[in-house]
């Protein structure tokens, strides 16, 4: 049967956050040198979850140590490593290869200094509740589920936890403390999910400043006007 959640959030947990970070990015980690994936996961980390980085590591080389067999494999009791490039017969040394340069980053204090997001997995790991309001409320379909993006905000603060409104609000403000270009702040919202173009004549930040604000004040009611 398969892993249930507890079991494999304690062997493989933080695992599974390493093997995130390679979404969309080449595990081309060598002996010597962390690939640009392992530096976000260790940047975001280091700066957010330090005492989660043992935790990897003992996970990454205790999965190398022990493969998983063909009587766990057809039971479904394992961890699938998601397919990240390299031909199967070099996943083992590559695990070790993580394994090592997460036990050196610990023993040596090597921590990436902060920096903007860089990879998919950074983005979300750094911005978790912008990625749901992204990804969920301004995707493709929100001109035909929405009137407006005033509407869609407004939607999303009506039908979410107001801690985790002020938690976005929160986001926001750190994001737009990067100063990033509109270029820049542009890929990262359609890093965090964004599909659709802030609405006229708003630049990408000057909407999330906007929206920011919205958020901040009481939510609007859309429905018919009462009756006098």
């Amino acid at each position: 049967m398969p892993l249930d959640p507890f079991d494999h959030d304690r062997r493989y947990g933080e695992l599974d956050q390493v093997i995130r970070a390679y979404l969309g990015q080449p595990a081309d980690d060598t002996t010597d040198e962390p690939s640009h994936a392992l530096t976000a996961y260790l940047r975001h980390t280091w700066h957010n979850r330090p005492w989660a980085i043992a935790a990897a590591e003992r996970q990454l080389r205790e999965y190398a140590d022990n493969p998983p067999g063909r009587l766990r494999m057809r039971l479904g009791e394992f961890y699938a490593v998601p397919d990240v490039g390299l031909p199967e017969t070099d996943l083992q040394q590559w695990l070790y290869h993580l394994a090592d340069h997460l036990k050196r980053s610990l023993k040596e204090g090597k921590v990436p200094p902060p920096s903007n997001p860089t990879t998919h997995w950074e983005w979300h790991a750094r911005f978790p509740e912008l990625g749901q309001f992204l990804g969920g409320w301004y995707s493709q379909d929100m001109p035909d589920e929405f009137g407006s993006h005033d509407e869609a905000t407004d939607d999303y603060q009506r039908t979410t936890d107001s801690q985790l409104v002020a938690r976005l609000v929160g986001e926001i403000t750190e994001l737009l403390a990067l100063n990033l270009d509109d270029t820049d702040m542009a890929l990262g919202l359609a890093e965090l999910g964004m599909e659709v173009d802030p609405p006229a004549p708003y630049t990408p930040a000057a909407w999330l400043a906007s929206t920011a604000d919205r958020l901040s004040s009481p939510a609007v009611e859309y429905g018919p006007p009462a009756k006098q």
